[in-house]
Formats: C-alpha cells, sequence, structure tokens
C-alpha cells in the first residue's frame, strides 16, 4: 500500500467514525461504492471519489492495515501536540529574555504607535476572514478553484503574521503594558499554530486539522482582546 493512500483520513472518506465496527466499515463502503461508482448512472459517480474510497477501504477493511493506520494517526496528533508544547515553551522563553534586555526609555505612546497598533492591525487581517473563507471553501472542498482560494487566504495569512512578529519585535515594550504585550505576543504564537493546523487540512482533508486550527485562532481572538483591554487600562 503507498503512501498517499494514508495521507487522506480514511474514516471521513466513508463517513464513519474512528470507532466504527469492520461491519459498519463494510456496509458504509458498499453504499458509497454503489452511489460514485464511475458505470452507475448516479450523477454524484466521480472517477477521483470511488478511487479514494477503495483506498479508504483497503486499509479500515483489513483489521492488520487498520490498527497500523490508527497507531500511525495517533503518533501524528502526539507529535503535532508536543511540537506545539515545545513552542510554547520556546516562545515564553524568547519573551522573557526579550523583556530582560530591554531598554527604559521606550515610550508607551511610542510603543503604541510604532508596535501595538500596526501588530493589531495585521492579526485583524488574519483573523477576520476566516469565518467567510471556511464557509466558501465548505460548499465544496473538493473543487479545485475553491481550494485554491483557501490556500491563497492561508498564504496571505502567512505573510500577514511574519509582518506581525516583525513589528512586535522591532521595539521592547514599555513595563507599563508588559501584561498586554505578553498577550500580544501568545496571541501571535497560537495563530502560527493554528495557520499550520489549518494548512494540514488543505493536502489531507481531515476535519479535525481545521476543526484545531479554528479552535486555536478562537484562543487568539480572545488573547488579543485581552491585551486590547489590559492596554486601554494603563492609559
Amino acid at each position: 500500500m503507498g503512501q498517499d493512500n494514508r495521507a487522506a483520513n480514511h474514516y471521513e472518506t466513508l463517513g464513519i467514525s474512528a470507532g466504527a465496527t469492520q461491519a459498519e466499515v463494510k456496509q458504509a463502503y458498499r453504499k458509497l461504492a454503489k452511489q460514485f461508482h464511475p458505470d452507475s448512472q448516479n450523477q454524484a459517480a466521480a472517477h477521483d471519489r470511488i478511487a479514494a474510497i477503495n483506498a479508504a477501504y483497503e486499509v479500515l477493511g483489513d483489521i492488520q492495515e487498520r490498527r497500523q493506520y490508527d497507531a500511525e494517526r495517533q503518533l501524528l496528533v502526539e507529535m503535532a501536540a508536543s511540537k506545539r508544547a515545545a513552542r510554547t515553551v520556546d516562545s515564553h522563553n524568547q519573551y522573557r529574555r526579550r523583556r530582560a534586555s530591554k531598554p527604559a526609555d521606550t515610550t508607551i505612546e511610542q510603543w503604541l504607535r510604532s508596535v501595538f497598533n500596526p501588530t493589531d492591525r495585521l492579526i485583524g487581517q488574519i483573523l477576520k476572514p476566516l469565518k467567510a473563507e471556511v464557509r466558501a471553501l465548505s460548499a465544496d472542498p473538493f473543487d479545485d478553484e475553491l481550494m485554491a482560494a483557501f490556500q491563497a487566504y492561508i498564504e496571505t495569512c502567512r505573510e500577514a503574521l511574519e509582518q506581525a512578529k516583525s513589528k512586535f519585535r522591532s521595539m521592547p515594550n514599555p513595563s507599563g503594558v508588559a501584561s498586554g504585550a505578553a498577550n500580544l505576543y501568545y496571541c501571535l504564537n497560537q495563530l502560527e499554530d493554528g495557520i499550520e493546523e489549518i494548512e494540514r487540512f488543505t493536502y489531507t482533508y481531515d476535519d479535525s486539522y481545521l476543526h484545531d486550527g479554528q479552535e486555536l485562532f478562537r484562543i487568539s481572538a480572545g488573547l488579543r482582546k485581552d491585551a486590547k483591554a489590559e492596554i486601554k487600562a494603563v492609559l
């Protein structure tokens, strides 16, 4: 069995849960094979779709192959969680070093004008379009044009994130806004993880990556809101 057969989420392809019995796997396969077979008169028939259905059943219909597939999926989840945890620790340490080395002559007004406001605008450019972009793609995630448009949005997010990180690093924050600056910093890191998860969805079609990415964006939005409130409180 080729590696590309394992790239997709076979459970999603067959429309079943990871806890489905072998009988349920077979039942789902038969239903979909009949619906999408190219020789059928069903308008929904599609060569690519039946190929994906067959590939999914080749794995899930075999108990040993399914066990190996499940083990690989679990390993990927654990690796992603470990990577995010390591990045969070590293980000926290970097932020602490940055605070310890900052000069004392940056004023709040300078920092707001040169760092916070432009960084906040760039974060908004990432967060605001997400719901509309996901809604547009949900019409047909397998449509090449819709997926290309969604991938273009992800690339725009990456570019905006790099600009935001550069702006945030351009000037140390005054001590008076340290708490708000910390939340903004963690917001950027959550966005980075969120973009990574959403991008994984575009080449695996595994909805769990999209859901994780949306949750990370939601956390980022909360951190951004907290940062604004804390900074507003000291002005």
